[in-house]
């Protein structure tokens, strides 16, 4: 995937592409993966890097929703575990099952859990990832050892799935390179274009060379996530704002927390959302809340609110206690939640995905959640083929193997998101030794993979390789900060920049890692 060739294919490009798609995100990347393997001509372009906003800041979970169920919304959990059950048949070095263990700490909650996960179960059928059982004190002792002891009485366990968000971002626009896409970050959206009234293509201003361009589209599809509203206005400047945005944090934790496999699963807290404690990486990510806010934002910061709950969460739940020098990283992630009335009540709002057409043909994508992306692209695409008068063509990614697919054991395990790519970043370090380095001791991060990054999967900053090609910078902030400037030494090799260009990113990347850094104000942003 190369960023100069994508550019020199869409700005040469004489004919209108079938599908342009405007948003890097799950929804954008998932649309145009659709588009491209029915055999149509498109072009993706995201205003920062893939995955920047939501796509990159999740619980890291492929799941039906235990929530909505609760909810009472059978069917969006049923499309939910069907889609989980496809993802992790076509990502299976992103995706796998994990147990989950809901505490019991009163004798009615064995059965009332019990009873729900069994229903989870059914609706997962063939698709599911191992059955729900009770558990004995001793049995969800064994499963969670650092589990609060204090009047627990049992535990429900059951199995959900769980994967790398960015990860799959990067090979889901890996994938939709190779089926002959044309994939750009760092483009930005800033008019469409209209014959008739009606919306023909888009005037992308690409950011890092300071250029404009004009491409034309027979559709347009608006996938920018919490910020679709924007373009909608842009269309219609008396379009009504359609988004509530919710916001949710996450911490991470030494692995110590919770040792074992299994991860904590609470069903319902104080503000109506799913608590989890969950491994991942060999750390732990704890979160996460739900918080409206009054808008977007490119770089959420938590809110301090926010991160007491979810210490004191973690305290009621963890036999030993979280304190803020243990605290590794927090995150924080919006949620475009598709308005329902006036209600303010984000916690209370479905994740079903919404599709929207304007008068003037613009196509917009907006709701849902990672787990269901592949259904959403699919409906959209569908959509796309009608309104533009396209060749109705079959969706083919319900078996599509995803850049990077294998099953094989890969080694080490800090390697194995990469799939059947990491043998080739191993040939890199048997070629140049030197690349074999750490660019930290306390990341697994190799020279190697940066380079990797670079050449393979369109990384142009410190950020692109430290946040999302990699996830050094939600594991480990701090470490991550002192590995900047090594990180960007490699990287202006691989992209011929300079001196000023190495000290610019490590002053950027600084200043974005400090709103990480937990007890850095920097991290905390006030309501």
């Amino acid at each position: 995937m190369n960023r100069e060739q994508s550019l020199k294919q869409v700005t040469s490009r004489k004919e209108p592409y079938d599908v342009v798609v405007i948003g890097g995100g799950a929804s954008g990347l998932g649309a145009a993966v659709d588009a491209a393997a029915r055999g149509h001509s498109v072009a993706l372009f995201e205003q920062a890097d893939f995955a920047k906003g939501t796509s990159s800041r999740s619980t890291k979970l492929v799941h039906g929703g235990v929530r909505y169920l609760q909810q009472g919304n059978v069917s969006l959990v049923l499309e939910a575990l069907r889609e989980r059950g496809r993802l992790a048949r076509n990502a299976p070095h992103l995706v796998r099952s994990q147990a989950f263990v809901i505490p019991n700490y009163s004798w009615w909650e064995g059965p009332f859990y019990g009873i729900g996960m069994k229903v989870y179960d059914r609706l997962a059928g063939k698709l599911g990832l191992a059955p729900s059982r009770h558990l004995s004190r001793k049995q969800t002792i064994e499963q969670l050892p650092t589990v609060e002891q204090d009047k627990l009485v049992g535990g429900v366990i059951y199995h959900d799935g769980q994967f790398d968000d960015s990860r799959l971002a990067v090979n889901l626009a890996q994938t939709a390179d190779e089926l002959g896409g044309a994939m750009l970050n760092y483009c930005r959206c800033v008019g469409l274009l209209k014959e008739d009234d009606m919306v023909s293509g888009v005037e992308i201003h690409d950011l890092e060379n300071d250029r404009r361009f004009k491409i034309r589209a027979r559709a347009v599809i608006n996938a920018t996530g919490v910020f679709v509203d924007d373009l909608r206005q842009m269309d219609d400047a008396e379009a009504k704002r359609i988004i509530a945005v919710s916001q949710g944090i996450h911490i991470v934790l030494p692995k110590e927390f919770l040792p074992g496999d299994a991860a904590i699963m609470v069903p319902k807290t104080a503000d109506g959302r799913v608590l989890f404690a969950v491994p991942w990486k060999d750390h732990v990510v704890v979160g996460t809340t739900d918080t409206g806010l009054d808008g977007p934002s490119m770089e959420p910061r938590a809110l301090q609110e926010e991160i007491d709950f979810v210490m004191s969460h973690a305290a009621k739940y963890l036999s030993k206690d979280p304190k803020p020098e243990d605290v590794l990283s927090v995150f924080a992630g919006l949620r475009p939640l598709v308005k329902a009335g006036e209600g303010s009540d984000t916690a209370a709002l479905s994740r079903d995905h919404s599709i929207l057409i304007s008068g003037s043909g613009l196509i917009t994508l907006t709701g849902g959640k990672w787990t269901t992306y592949r259904k959403m692209a699919e409906d959209v695409i569908d959509q796309a083929e009608t309104l533009a008068g396209l060749d109705n063509k079959r969706c083919q990614t319900e078996d599509l193997q995803i850049h990077g697919w294998t099953h094989a054991d890969i080694q080490p395990r800090s390697m194995r998101a990469y799939g059947a790519d990491a043998r080739k970043i191993q040939k890199l370090m048997e070629k140049d030794p030197a690349l074999a380095e750490k660019v930290h001791p306390d990341l697994s991060l190799t020279k190697a993979e940066v380079v990797w990054h670079v050449r393979e999967e369109m990384a142009r900053t410190v950020e692109d390789v430290l946040a999302r090609r990699c996830r050094s910078l939600l594991l480990n902030a701090k470490a991550s900060i002192a590995a900047a400037r090594t990180v960007a030494e490699v990287m202006a090799t691989e992209l011929g920049r300079n001196g000023e260009w190495v000290e610019q990113q490590v002053s950027e990347f600084e200043e974005l890692a400090r709103g990480y850094v937990f007890g850095d104000p920097a991290s905390i942003a006030a309501k």
